[in-house]
């Protein structure tokens, strides 16, 4: 399964020293397919340790943070003799292992010709950790791209690449689109979609379905074995609450998270923040903040706390918790449900490296996202998940605030030409929004 941060990682390989690699990601995001498969097969041989299913492992650490006496102890406990120059060395899971978290630091300072690659799916609860001395990513759910990679359709694959815009084009891409919109991006629910395509439609939903369910009950668990301080039935409240509270808005925009009824005796942000913040710091949520006024770059420097709204980090799972049918999904009516469509391009815009993201209201209009160009201009892009393209807020935002460009994220064919100040895209375009944020420079 083809991952655009591969090159990364390839990268970090190629260079002539380097800090050890950290990935980090929600559970079941491919972290161990990605280092052990794809960035592995570019080395003579890998040892990985997985510090959840091999506790004994913890052993290789617990005299000394030295790397050369690191080595030797994993060299002893698995029977195999490591080269620090040439070969992989995988801690997976490192977040189980806290002394293996601070070698890290110790690999970066004296053995920086070493390939040292870590990943956890709780780094973010991590008391400790060696900032600076960590090359670190993040690995979400495949994007709709790596989705369209994985179904190995080459001609569709190319139009997608070259941005065509042509009927043939949309109908196909679309339709695809929403058939992400009920899989999403996590990669066994991807492949379960993909190697079954031979089945009926209502055998490969039911594979799908039954990923989803193994995996929000995995999560589940994960609240009360990994919440620690933090009251596990109010992450779980919390997490419960994003699907229902995102459906409750069909053809509008998303609303800001309301606590009052989340959780019993409960009704304020203060009540909720460990929660929110603990979800968050393992993936499982993204996070958007409305400004109000007239927005400015850094964004981030009028942003509220208490006022945020929540979305959650798949897709695909969404739908599963709402209870979602793929035909519901396919019929044309769906279209309506544009929480689903902005759930979707807060996916993409994190995969591009804007999270968290920002939106705008005023009494009457809302605009979902607002996004600072290269230099600083703030352009507006308003979400239209059907055919029903009408901005009204997009018109109150201009009337308010004097953009120099518009961006509209729809499910039509729309327009994606660079040189427009009105930028009509369609939805499963998102990934190239970074080519409208460039400035022009005039010859």
């Amino acid at each position: 399964m083809k991952r655009s941060i591969l090159d990364k990682l390839l990268s970090w390989k190629n260079k002539p020293s380097r800090k050890p690699l950290l990935i980090d990601g929600a559970r079941q995001t491919g972290k161990t397919y990605l280092l052990q498969e794809l960035l592995g097969q570019n080395f003579n041989k890998v040892i990985r340790i997985d510090f959840l299913e091999e506790p004994q492992f913890r052993e290789a650490f617990s005299n000394s943070l030295n790397p050369d006496d690191i080595i030797t102890n994993i060299e002893l406990l698995t029977g195999e003799v490591f080269d620090l120059a040439t070969d992989l060395l995988i801690l997976d899971e490192i977040g189980e292992c806290p002394k293996a978290v601070t070698a890290l630091k110790y690999f970066a300072e004296k053995a920086p010709q070493a390939y040292i690659a870590a990943s956890g799916s709780n780094i973010g609860l991590l008391t400790s950790f060696p900032v600076g001395k960590v090359e670190q990513h993040n690995l979400r759910p495949l994007t709709f791209k790596e989705f369209l990679w994985a179904s190995e359709e080459k001609p569709l694959i190319k139009a997608f690449e070259q941005q065509m815009n042509s009927d043939v084009a949309h109908t196909k891409l679309f339709d695809l689109l929403t058939d992400y919109y009920f899989v999403g991006g996590m990669p066994e629910a991807v492949d379960a979609w993909f190697t079954h395509s031979d089945r009926s439609i209502i055998e490969r939903t039911e594979l799908v379905s039954d990923v989803h369910s193994n995996l929000i009950q995995g999560y589940l668990r994960d609240f009360g074995k990994y919440s620690d301080k933090v009251d596990a039935t109010l992450i779980e409240s919390v997490f419960r609450n994003i699907p229902s509270q995102l459906s409750s808005v069909f053809d509008d925009s998303v609303k800001r998270f309301k606590f009052k009824g989340v959780h019993q005796r409960k009704s304020r942000y203060a009540e909720y923040e460990s929660a929110i913040t603990w979800l968050h710091k393992c993936r499982l949520t993204l996070k958007n903040y409305p400004i109000d006024g007239q927005p400015r770059s850094p964004l981030s420097a009028y942003q509220k706390e208490n006022a945020i709204k929540l979305f959650l980090f798949d897709v695909g799972l969404l739908n599963h918790m709402l209870a979602t049918s793929y035909r519901e999904i396919k019929q044309q009516g769906y279209e309506y449900k544009g929480y689903i469509a902005e759930n979707f391009v807060q996916q993409e815009l994190a995969a591009l490296g804007y999270e968290p993201t920002f939106s705008w209201g005023d009494a009457r209009a809302e605009i979902e996202f607002v996004i600072a160009d290269e230099i600083g201009r703030i352009i507006p892009i308003e979400v239209k998940s059907g055919k029903r393209t009408r901005a009204r807020s997009l018109q109150s935002y201009i009337t308010k605030c004097n953009p120099h460009k518009t961006i509209k994220l729809t499910g039509t064919q729309g327009s994606n030409a660079l040189e427009q100040d009105n930028v009509v895209m369609p939805l499963y375009y998102t990934q190239y929004l970074n080519d409208h944020l460039k400035v022009q420079i005039e010859s």
